[in-house]
């Protein structure tokens, strides 16, 4: 399968997951000197793979069709991050409504830990497609692999298309299970100590011999 049947398969299987709807959303992986992104404003199963657009790190885009308005939180994030493969951007329910009230998802369970903290911060406000916002998620990912943006939704990087899709995916269920803790009063978190020893333990999670 070729990095573009990769990206548009990543972007369908959003939409199936249900974490994303529409034409909302955005799919990118590393390609070279730039990346590969989904196309502004068309429905996922309408796309091909030939409508997924290369667009350089000097912002340059080279394809049949526009990239993503979001194109340039992409590029800063590839070039900010060495270790960013894949990223994917969603407007998933419960990700969307704790952005809107601009919650960060504090150490209400260990599993936080995963995107690289003891939290998963949210960025701040700004107006979608602008170099201000994707100033703002950066400033939110350092140190983190996943953030939430204040009005807006989510974004996740991983090493590739299948991690940054299961982050997302992961990020949202987090989501929802901390939205419903918020109904029950106010969250009981685990102190910074113990959530330091699981950030230690998770550094080697999931490798194999």
């Amino acid at each position: 399968m070729s990095a573009a049947e990769q990206v548009l398969a990543t972007a369908l299987a959003l939409n199936v997951s249900g974490i994303n709807r529409g034409t909302a959303g955005n799919v990118s992986v590393r390609q070279g000197e730039g990346f590969l992104i989904t196309p502004t404003g068309m429905a996922y199963d309408a796309c091909t793979a030939e409508d997924m657009v290369f667009v350089s790190f000097a912002g340059e885009a080279q394809g049949r069709r526009k990239p993503s308005s979001e194109w340039r939180f992409h590029r800063d994030i590839y070039q900010a991050r060495n270790e960013a493969g894949a990223i994917v951007h969603a407007h998933s329910p419960f990700a969307v409504s704790l952005a809107c009230q601009g919650y960060a998802i504090p150490s209400f369970n260990y599993m936080v830990a995963r995107f690289g903290g003891a939290d998963v911060r949210c960025a701040g406000y700004a107006t979608f497609g602008t170099q201000e916002l994707s100033d703002r998620i950066v400033e939110a990912l350092v140190g983190r692999s996943a953030c939430l943006m204040a009005h807006h939704g989510m974004v996740v990087f991983g090493r590739d298309l299948a991690t940054a899709l299961a982050q997302a995916i992961e990020l949202e269920t987090l989501c929802e299970q901390f939205w419903r803790v918020l109904a029950l009063g106010q969250p009981r978190l685990l102190p910074d100590e113990e959530m330091a020893r699981v950030l230690a333990r998770f550094a080697d999670y999931g490798r194999q011999k």
